[in-house]
């Protein structure tokens, strides 16, 4: 990390580098993001070296929180809350999912190539001026959307937040949750709960922390109901809402076992494609059985929502997302490095007074 602050402070100074992330990542391109840098703090910089200051940036920040450079002024020991009969306790929240980023294929790398060869060969010398050599081709993606992850620990009420990125699949995944665990004391909480939208894998990955049990997100496991029910009863006809109701009311309130009870007495009289769905739907809560435990949790004042996992997904995703972006996966990865740094409780002030200290 030394050497890549080195390299970079010997170009640009701590604080136009500062700047020049918040307005890299907040602008909606990286061109109106240097006309408000240029607007707000009289600096100019060219559009490509605003880029690549923000992105290289991005890119020190994930290597600094991959060796534990970055610590917290906090940890799971402040994370107080109240039990639901008034006693004190410390308690965590630890969430993890996929997101999507728009990227460029090696196709499209080629053919802006070809265009690029193209221009310079059919423009007059007058008008093109002299040519510099093209630098070369980086590897572009196999697909136009790649999978990143997003982690995000938490206490209750949201004043103490830690948010991670890796585009390097679930075994890093893995090895991000039980760093970040490390990071935030997670052993100092009491109570510690994890949280996914249901994909198998994220529970198994989850796993790596010391957690007392991991919910399947209520919602989603709501929509599931919700999608078998319109299969089989119709679209908001009383029938389906008085099933929806009482069903979800009983996995709520009462547990899994009356709820699965409630599907099987249901199930039975159908048949043909509305025996499929509720079969479907059998076959999707059954090896969930352990996450659907929310009637345990009311009783503890567990919360059985990601909601703040799914704001961290748009908010980690908003820069890369829009009419014609396409990104080098690594350049993704360290735009959303820099918005999971300042989205993190007390990070971004601690990170930038680490860079300017090593300058002093």
């Amino acid at each position: 990390m030394d050497k890549l602050l080195d390299d970079t402070e010997a170009a640009v100074r701590v604080g136009v580098r500062q700047l020049c992330c918040r307005e890299g990542t907040q602008a909606r391109s990286f061109a109106r993001g240097r006309e408000n840098l240029q607007h707000a703090a009289q600096l100019t910089l060219g559009e490509e070296r605003f880029r690549q200051v923000v992105e290289n940036e991005g890119k020190t920040v994930l290597k600094a929180g991959e060796s534990g450079q970055l610590e917290l002024d906090w940890s799971g020991k402040q994370c107080v809350t109240l039990t639901p009969d008034g006693q004190t306790t410390t308690r965590l929240y630890a969430s993890a999912d996929g997101v999507m980023a728009p990227t460029t294929t090696q196709a499209e790398k080629d053919k802006r190539r070809e265009t690029v060869k193209k221009w310079r060969k059919d423009t007059p010398r007058e008008k093109r001026g002299k040519l510099q050599r093209l630098p070369a081709v980086g590897q572009g993606s196999d697909q136009k959307y790649k999978q990143i992850y997003v982690t995000v620990l938490h206490d209750q009420d949201q004043a103490h937040s830690l948010v991670g990125v890796t585009r390097k699949g679930v075994r890093e995944l893995a090895r991000l949750l039980k760093r970040e665990g490390e990071r935030v004391g997670i052993l100092e909480a009491k109570e510690r709960v994890g949280n996914v939208d249901g994909a198998v894998c994220l529970k198994s990955t989850l796993e790596v922390l010391p957690l007392h049990v991991t919910t399947l997100d209520f919602f989603h496991f709501s929509e599931h109901v919700g999608e078998a029910g319109v299969a089989t009863l119709g679209q908001e006809t009383p029938a389906s809402r008085e099933w929806l109701d009482k069903v979800l009311h009983t996995a709520r309130h009462e547990g899994y076992a009356p709820f699965f009870q409630q599907l099987v007495a249901w199930r039975t009289p159908l048949r043909g494609g509305k025996r499929k769905a509720a079969d479907a739907l059998i076959g999707y809560v059954a090896p969930r059985q352990e996450m659907i435990c929310y009637d345990q949790c009311d009783r503890k004042g567990w919360d059985v929502g990601s909601g703040p996992m799914e704001s961290m997904c748009g908010v980690t995703t908003d820069r890369l997302k829009g009419r014609g972006r396409r990104w080098d996966i690594d350049n993704a990865e360290a735009l959303m490095t820099l918005e999971a740094l300042y989205q993190s409780t007390g990070l971004w002030n601690r990170y930038w007074q680490n860079a300017f200290n090593h300058r002093n």
